[in-house]
């Protein structure tokens, strides 16, 4: 079975608002999911996304695939997140 890190849409008409998912990679786009790791609504301004982080380490290593557009919101957050000691 592959895994893959994506986007689930859930807002309304012109209303824009996705969960950050894990599913199978063969279930539809807002079909059913393994577990739900975050949230980005792109029409607010500044930090528009939540991620957990530690899940989102658990998946990769287990082998999941993140799309692009959340491989790119993991680095971003990857980035502003302070280093712990």
């Amino acid at each position: 079975m592959s895994v893959k890190i994506r986007l689930k849409r859930v807002g309304a008409k012109n209303n824009p608002i996705y969960r950050v998912v894990v599913a199978d990679a063969r279930s539809p786009r807002d079909g059913k999911c393994i577990e739900e790791i975050g949230t980005y609504q792109p029409r607010q301004s500044g930090t528009n996304f939540k991620l957990a982080l530690d899940r989102v380490d658990y998946w990769l290593g287990v082998g999941a695939q993140p799309s692009d557009t959340v491989a790119s919101m993991i680095r971003k957050q990857r980035r502003t997140e302070p280093v712990a000691a």
